[in-house]
């Protein structure tokens, strides 16, 4: 091929291809498309770091497109790159690089094309008819993995509401032969609903169930909060972009069994463990979905219940792959998907960011790292897990508040549930506390000075715990309540 600004690569995958039941596709690449994120984000600037390069390369975004189809099982007979100076509304791309497409089909017998971009429903359609084949664009591709990979009721029902709302303007059956009876008399008359219609009222019926029962989904997970509420354990998240190692830095710090592969999107559905901490604190952590660029807003809708569990977050770990070549910019897209869930004031008070895979770099790169206070671990060699965790602990206590609670030994259930509440809690049976609470509560029906005495219990709660112990002692008598 000698067309100016295009490259072909024949890259036949067959030595590892599992099973002969692969469909055969062609990924075409279009360059020098404009960028549609920018640089802000929800009203809200990405910091970004100078020594870090803000664009991917033809080459990074190309092998990443390569690694999503792997992840979706296709055999990936060709790569095509081109350069697109004036995007066509039709088509995208122009009449000499679809010639191209049409030949690498007939080399290579491909029977699926997948643009590594956003195709809008015309542009789609027209490619599939000059082709004759398939076309499926990014936004498509990612639907397809997730789709693949979801395991739970919930992250099936999610996903299904992704792909219906995709559809939904990807219909292009209104072939007049499929047109129903004509109504009305006479001469008044017209056609009849045509195919088209009819799918589309059957995609807006089942996307009308899909949001009920993710609505009910979204009530139970919350059951399901409030309840973990109710225990004293602080929530972390941990967040990232694919393939950047949630999963094993997650089984490194619990055990948890999640499975954790070298692709994209190896796991979908959050997981919940519990995490011990060094000064023998414990909270939550949750492994959720990773990010990637471009990712689909369908997805981000629809995902909704399960990002929910990044919102309500008392701290989020941004997990980064140190040894990947544009980590900056998948730090970027990253951070700006959380501006859009959770805000900039809660980015800079909760997110924590982490760099892993530093056992791929030379001590040289170590050395050069773009932020000098980031924490960095290696969740294959477990290096620098012992400081992070002791460093998510801190965290947590940074954001404690020491409280004194003075109430009636005989209160057995108020004592046990304060030890529930809250952290470090220390006893002291103090004559003073007891002589001030007697003076002011004795008036009080539901107190009998004669009988109780007193015990003063000090500790530390979070803002979750401080609402508990609150709501907690505000109805007991003979009880008070002290923050330091």
């Amino acid at each position: 091929m000698s067309m100016s600004g295009e490259t072909y690569n024949t890259t036949s995958m067959a030595e590892n291809r599992d099973d002969s039941d692969k469909s055969r596709a062609i990924l075409v690449q279009p360059d020098g498309l404009p960028n549609l994120h920018g640089g802000v984000f929800a009203g809200a600037q990405v910091a970004q770091n100078a020594s870090e390069p803000d664009s991917r390369s033809s080459e990074e975004r190309l092998e990443e497109a390569q690694n999503l189809c792997q992840a979706l099982g296709l055999d990936l007979a060709a790569s095509l790159n081109f350069r697109v100076t004036k995007p066509k509304a039709s088509t995208l791309v122009g009449g000499g690089h679809i010639e191209s497409i049409k030949e690498a089909v007939e080399q290579s017998k491909a029977e699926l094309i997948v643009f590594n971009a956003s195709l809008t429903p015309l542009q789609q359609r027209n490619l599939e008819r000059a082709l004759g084949l398939k076309v499926m664009d990014r936004v498509g591709l990612i639907i397809e993995i997730f789709a693949q990979r979801a395991q739970t009721r919930e992250g099936q029902l999610q996903v299904e509401l992704a792909a219906q709302t995709y559809q939904r303007s990807r219909l292009v059956r209104a072939w007049s032969g499929l047109d129903r009876q004509r109504g009305g008399r006479g001469m008044r008359g017209g056609p009849g609903e045509m195919q088209l219609e009819l799918d589309r009222r059957r995609i807006d019926d089942r996307i009308l169930r899909l949001k009920k029962e993710l609505a009910k989904v979204r009530q139970t997970r919350a059951l399901h909060r409030k309840a973990r509420e109710r225990a004293p354990y602080p929530v972390v998240v941990l967040v990232g972009y694919t393939n950047a190692g949630k999963s094993t830095l997650f089984n490194a710090m619990t055990q948890g069994g999640v499975m954790a592969k070298d692709m994209l999107f190896a796991t979908l559905d959050p997981t919940h463990r519990r995490l011990e901490l060094p000064g023998g604190g414990v909270c939550m952590l949750v492994d959720s979905v990773g990010f990637i660029a471009d990712l689909p807003t369908e997805l981000i809708e629809a995902f909704k219940a399960t990002l929910e569990e990044v919102e309500s977050a008392d701290l989020i770990l941004h997990l980064r792959d140190l040894s990947h070549p544009n980590t900056g910019a998948q730090r970027r897209d990253v951070l700006r998907i959380l501006l859009e869930l959770i805000g900039e004031q809660a980015c800079h008070e909760r997110v924590l960011e982490v760099g892993n895979k530093i056992d791929r770099l030379q001590p040289s790169q170590r050395d050069r790292l773009p932020d000098a206070d980031l924490k960095t671990v290696s969740a294959i060699t477990g290096a620098g897990v012992p400081e992070l965790l002791a460093q998510i602990e801190a965290r947590l206590q940074h954001k404690d508040q020491h409280f004194q609670a003075v109430l009636p030994v005989s209160d057995g259930a108020a004592r046990a549930r304060i030890y529930q509440i809250a952290r470090n809690v220390a006893e002291d049976h103090d004559p003073v506390a007891q002589h001030d609470i007697g003076e002011q509560d004795e008036e009080s029906p539901a107190f009998d000075q004669s009988r109780d005495s007193f015990i003063v219990l000090s500790g530390q709660v979070d803002a979750k715990g401080r609402g508990q112990l609150e709501q907690l002692l505000q109805s007991r008598p003979g009880v008070r309540l002290f923050y330091l």
